[in-house]
């Protein structure tokens, strides 16, 4: 399995990192995305990927709650500074958060095309942070259609009608925990999404699955949410993880 999107790097995991990562390889996890979030948590992020060569892997990009009027152009630099060092296998996270800060939509937008533009320029995908934004989202990536455009909607949790947009626009899902919640309503019309628009993803620490809602996540836990597709698609397990695991190999650009 791959975790698509875990933020091991957080402070969260200070305490016992690295036998969060092996709880997780021995659960069958190969490979780990760690989603980017502004310059103060680069160094940690690019530190724990040169930890484990070829297992962990950091996306760049500005998280949209960090776009902040004061800050952000430089932030902007600072990840277009990275992406011409090195390679990156994404651009993220990046996208619209209406739920913390309406006053930024402006430039959270005025970010979230600037790093859509420079994905496309280096032919990478993207991976979209999208809350309580999905119509705004969707006029930007509207606006910005080309044929390089792609990547993975993060965490989706919006409608039926909102993952078909999503995916005629050439992005597939990104599905973790919320996915297992009584009340994440997403569980209810997945089935009606192909299984081969579907990748894994954790979110850790955040979005624990049932049964660890409300504690910390940990990628360890990405088989709670392969388990829960396993009774929506109603295919075993392996099914599941052989499906998913291809999807995300095929989103990811290695050098």
């Amino acid at each position: 399995m791959i975790d698509t999107h875990t933020h091991l790097y957080a402070e969260e995991f200070d305490e016992d990192r690295a036998e969060a990562i092996q709880r997780a390889v021995d659960k069958g996890i190969t490979n780990f995305y760690l989603p980017a979030i502004d310059s103060e948590s680069h160094g940690k992020m690019l530190e724990l990927e040169a930890a484990y060569p070829g297992q962990i892997f950091s996306m760049m990009g500005l998280h949209p709650c960090y776009v902040k009027p004061e800050t952000w152009q430089e932030e902007l630099k600072i990840v277009r500074d990275y992406l011409d060092q090195r390679h990156f296998p994404a651009v993220g996270e990046i996208g619209i958060d209406l739920y913390w800060d309406k006053s930024t939509l402006d430039i959270q937008v005025k970010a979230f095309e600037q790093q859509i533009d420079w994905a496309i320029e280096k032919d990478l995908p993207i991976v979209i942070h999208t809350r309580e934004s999905f119509e705004e989202t969707f006029e930007v990536l509207q606006r910005k259609k080309h044929p390089k455009l792609r990547g993975i909607f993060h965490c989706f949790s919006g409608n039926l009608e909102q993952a078909r947009h999503a995916i005629d626009l050439n992005f597939i899902l990104g599905i973790g925990g919320v996915v297992t919640f009584k009340n994440g309503k997403i569980d209810q019309f997945l089935h009606e999404i192909p299984l081969d628009k579907i990748v894994l993803e954790t979110d850790a620490p955040y979005l624990a699955p049932v049964p660890y809602r409300g504690k910390r996540n940990e990628s360890a836990y990405l088989d709670l949410v392969a388990g829960k597709l396993v009774d929506i698609y109603g295919k075993n397990f392996a099914e599941i993880d052989s499906a998913t695991t291809a999807n995300a190999a095929g989103i990811f650009v290695h050098s």
